[in-house]
Formats: C-alpha cells, structure tokens, sequence
C-alpha cells in the first residue's frame, strides 16, 4: 500500500519515525513535508498535497491512504477533509482509528503528535491501514451521501428546522 504522509513542526519527529517503521512493513510511503523543522510552518498545504494525492491515487486504482500529523491533529484533519473524497478522521485510540475505516471508510487518518507517545501512534497507524471496509450497505449510503452534498450540494430529504425556546 501507499501511504502519503504531512505534519507540522509539532509532529515532524512521529512522522519520521512512522515513515520508517512503515518501510519496514513493506508499504511505500511518500513524504508531503515538512522537510525540515521550522517552528512557524503552516501544516494546510502539507496535508492538502497529501490528501489530494490520496485521493488520484485512489481514482488511478492504487491502493492508498493517508497520515496526517499536528500538535493535535485538529487542523490538519480540517485541511485534509477540504478536498474532494477525502474523509479524513481524527483517531485517539484504537477502536476509533478501526471504525473510521468499517463505518467510514475514512482514507485519512489525523493524530495529535503531542497527545500520544510514538508506539500508540505506530498501533493507530497499523490497525488504520490493517482494517478494510467492509461495505456494509448502511455505511455505504451514509458515505455517498456526503459525497453528494461535496460534489454539488445535495442533501436527502429529512425534518424541518424547527426553533426552539
């Protein structure tokens, strides 16, 4: 699998770290920046560049999916998520970085470099990459569903607002 990699400063070190433990499991990792530490970088293009690859490798039929690191991952879920087929999810513990992908199919994962030490990080990134999809028809419909409305605003039909007091 291909695993496309950004961060900040805040996560510069995991990263390199993770890169490498990736390598050693046979996947091919590409490193979207940052190349060096800079305490002022900004994280939007990092992880855009990383996402946008996810998602043309994904439509080029290459099996992909991303990493996306910050101070807590916050942000650089936000950036990711801005562009078009991604689903990016913040995990925090194992069975969240194992539901983004079977209810989600999330093709993104955003982790908090400075909220987990690097072993909690390697076993998010592992059990992320490890869990497929199963398809299942509910998750499915959900998930194109959010694809509707990122392509062209379509929402189903549901209740009206109603204000209350």
């Amino acid at each position: 699998m291909r695993i496309h990699i950004a961060t900040d400063h805040a996560g510069l070190e995991f990263s390199t770290q993770l890169q490498e433990h990736l390598i050693e499991q046979g996947h091919a990792v590409v490193d979207h920046g940052p190349d060096h530490y800079d305490a002022l970088d900004d994280y939007p293009a990092f992880c855009i560049r990383a996402a946008q690859a996810v998602v043309d490798d994904q439509r080029a039929g290459v099996e992909a999916l991303g990493v996306v690191f910050g101070g807590s991952g916050n942000g650089e879920q936000i950036a990711a998520n801005k562009v078009e087929g991604i689903r990016a999810a913040l995990v925090w513990n194992l069975d969240v970085a194992e539901l983004a992908r079977e209810h989600n199919d999330a093709n993104v994962i955003s982790i908090g470099a400075r909220q987990h030490t690097v072993e909690e990080v390697f076993d998010f990134v592992d059990r992320f990459v490890a869990t497929p999809f199963p398809g299942d028809e509910r998750h499915a419909r959900r998930i194109a569903q959010v694809g509707a409305y990122e392509r062209d605003g379509a929402l189903v039909d549901g209740p009206a607002p109603r204000e209350r007091n």
